[in-house]
């Protein structure tokens, strides 16, 4: 079960990153307010933190997390800015998974 852990690490991570970055988004580009910012910076520091509770080496968390980063991207995409993805989203979160797992979950040298 370590590798459904590990997924679901970087889901939450991918999650805190999103909201740290649409929450500015929401005040530069959607006329918010700029106290949207506390939360983002917020957000913001707790993926960095959760990035670094992984026990992998720093590089290799960060390669395979984009992979579920982008998954995460298209399901918001499709929940909160109410975009269905195409087939192409879909394919391309299938290949950036299956490059994520690669990184991971590949057999390495004792």
């Amino acid at each position: 079960m370590p590798e459904l852990k590990t997924v679901g690490l970087f889901f939450i991570t991918a999650i805190a990153e999103i909201i740290g970055c649409y929450l500015p988004y929401l005040w530069l580009r959607e006329g918010k307010t700029i106290w949207l910012l506390i939360p983002a910076a917020i957000s913001l520091a707790l993926f960095a933190w959760l990035l670094t509770l992984h026990p992998a080496a720093a590089g290799r968390v960060y390669a395979a997390y984009g992979g579920v980063y982008i998954f995460s991207a298209i399901l918001w995409l499709w929940l909160v800015d109410g975009i269905r993805p195409t087939v192409w989203d879909f394919v391309g979160v299938l290949v950036a998974l299956l490059g994520m797992a690669i990184i991971m979950f590949s057999p390495r040298p004792a």
